[in-house]
């Protein structure tokens, strides 16, 4: 049995990963891997506060290990944050990093070139899954996820906020990604086949930064 940490975003892709990989039989995930922005204290790009990363990892019930990152980040601060979490997973017998990258050869071939050095085994367990077809598998698994960030260029500002449903997957435009991996998009999960109950969630302020649209995704009972 392969001991694997799962890098997670907090969206989609990465909660659906999880699943498969629990349902394949040779890959024990022990523990959840998450950059964070130290400055805002959230997930790069996704916005996600980090105390909601944290009861994702309760409701999936595994350990999260955190990797602070600055902003900005220059590549080879990030490189360098990342080696030091691999050692560290290293030394506790992880033996495999999992993503759950789709589609894009340029990203994959960055990750295994990264993960050569710390002879840790990268591991795609979403590999080559057509999107469309995929986005449907998410929804009907029981997938449930809020659009925290929209690129304006790639799709109109006023998805972000919105569910991540039937009713998005209608109206995103045929340029589009159904499961936003050239960056169209990115989502938080509050429920997925995997968690132990769904978070209590909702969406909060929706700003423009950085040239994106960010939807503030905050726990229910906050004001």
């Amino acid at each position: 049995m392969t001991r694997a940490l799962l890098a997670w975003s907090s969206g989609k892709d990465s909660a659906h990963a999880l699943h498969v990989l629990r349902q394949r039989g040779d890959v024990e995930v022990v523990g959840l891997l998450t950059t964070f922005n130290s400055t805002h204290d959230r997930v790069a790009m996704h916005a996600v506060r980090r105390d909601l990363v944290r009861e994702q990892a309760d409701a999936v019930g595994l350990p999260l290990h955190e990797v602070e990152i600055p902003w900005p980040c220059p590549n080879g601060a990030y490189e360098a944050a990342m080696a030091e979490a691999m050692a560290q997973a290293k030394a506790r017998g992880v033996q495999a990093v999992a993503f759950g990258d789709l589609f894009l050869e340029d990203v994959r071939r960055y990750r295994e070139e990264n993960l050569a050095p710390t002879g840790l085994r990268p591991l795609f367990p979403l590999w080559g899954r057509e999107t469309r077809t995929f986005a449907r598998e998410l929804i009907d698994a029981g997938t449930r996820a809020w659009l925290t960030c929209v690129d304006p260029s790639a799709l109109p500002p006023h998805f972000v906020g919105r569910a991540y449903d039937d009713a998005l997957l209608a109206e995103l435009p045929a340029s589009a990604d159904p499961c936003g991996e050239n960056g169209e998009f990115h989502t938080f999960v509050w429920d997925s086949p995997e968690f132990r109950a769904p978070l209590r969630v909702r969406v909060g302020e929706v700003v423009t930064r950085d040239g994106f649209a960010f939807a503030d995704v905050r726990p229910e009972a906050a004001a």
